[in-house]
C-alpha cells in the first residue's frame, strides 16, 4: 500500500481514537486538567504522533498502550471519587493562600508556590494588591481563583467543604477549627448519616451550621 494512503489511514484512525477515549475519560477544559488527567494526555498523544510516524510499524504496537492507559486513567477517577485520601495524594487539594487580605506564608511553602507567581497571577487577574483580596485560593491546576472585597470590605462568607460523597474533608475541620464530634451533632440534628451526604458545607458568618446536600436515591 502507498505509504501516504497508510498515513492519512492512521492519521484518521488516531483521531477518531483519541475522540472516543477523550469522551470516556470524562469532561474538563483543557486548562483545568489534574496532574494525572495531563500526563496521561501527553502520553497518549505522544503514542498517536509515533503510531502515525513509524507508519512501518504494527498499529496494534500503540493502540494498546493507549487503551491501557485510558483503562487506568478510567480507574483512577474512579477511585478519586469513591476515597478523598487517593484523590487527594494523586491530585492534591485547593489551599487558601490569602484570607482576609493576608498571605499565609505556610500554604504556600506547603504547595511549593512562590510570592513571584501569586503576584503574576493577581496582576493577571486586575488585582494591584493583596490588601484588596479576601480570599484566593489556590486550585488543584495551579490556577488561583481570587474573590476581593465588596465595596464597604464587609466580611463575606467562605464556604468549605466540610463532608463531600460521604467522606470527612480533614483540612476543611483544620480550617473551620470544628471537630468530628460537631459534624457528628449537626448530622444528628439533621437526622442523616453521614454516607447519604453527597455535600456539606460550612459558612461560617452566614450560618454557624453544617449545610447539608443529600445524594439522591437509587
Amino acid at each position: 500500500m502507498d505509504p501516504y494512503l497508510i498515513i492519512i489511514f492512521r492519521t484518521v484512525f488516531f483521531y477518531f481514537l483519541i475522540l472516543t477515549i477523550m469522551r470516556m475519560m470524562g469532561k474538563r477544559e483543557i486548562g483545568k486538567l489534574s496532574i494525572t488527567d495531563l500526563i496521561v494526555s501527553i502520553l497518549i498523544a505522544e503514542l498517536a504522533a509515533l503510531g502515525i510516524e513509524k507508519y512501518g510499524t504494527n498499529l496494534w504496537d500503540f493502540v494498546i498502550p493507549i487503551i491501557l492507559l485510558t483503562i487506568f486513567q478510567i480507574i483512577m477517577a474512579y477511585l478519586s471519587m469513591k476515597s478523598n485520601m487517593f484523590r487527594d495524594f494523586f491530585e492534591g487539594e485547593p489551599a487558601v493562600v490569602i484570607k482576609n487580605g493576608v498571605i499565609n506564608t505556610h500554604n504556600m511553602k506547603k504547595n511549593r508556590y512562590n510570592l513571584k507567581d501569586l503576584l503574576m497571577q493577581l496582576r493577571e487577574q486586575g488585582v494591584r494588591s493583596v490588601s484588596e483580596v479576601e480570599y484566593a485560593i489556590l486550585e488543584n491546576n495551579g490556577s488561583l481563583s481570587i474573590f476581593k472585597y465588596n465595596i464597604l470590605k464587609i466580611p463575606t462568607s467562605f464556604p468549605l467543604p466540610v463532608i463531600t460523597d460521604g467522606k470527612i474533608s480533614e483540612t476543611s475541620l483544620i480550617e473551620t477549627k470544628k471537630s468530628h464530634s460537631w459534624v457528628k451533632n449537626q448530622l444528628i440534628n439533621e437526622n442523616i448519616d453521614l454516607k447519604d451526604v453527597f455535600y456539606g458545607y460550612y459558612s461560617g458568618i452566614c450560618s454557624k451550621t453544617l449545610k447539608l446536600v443529600r445524594k439522591k436515591m437509587k
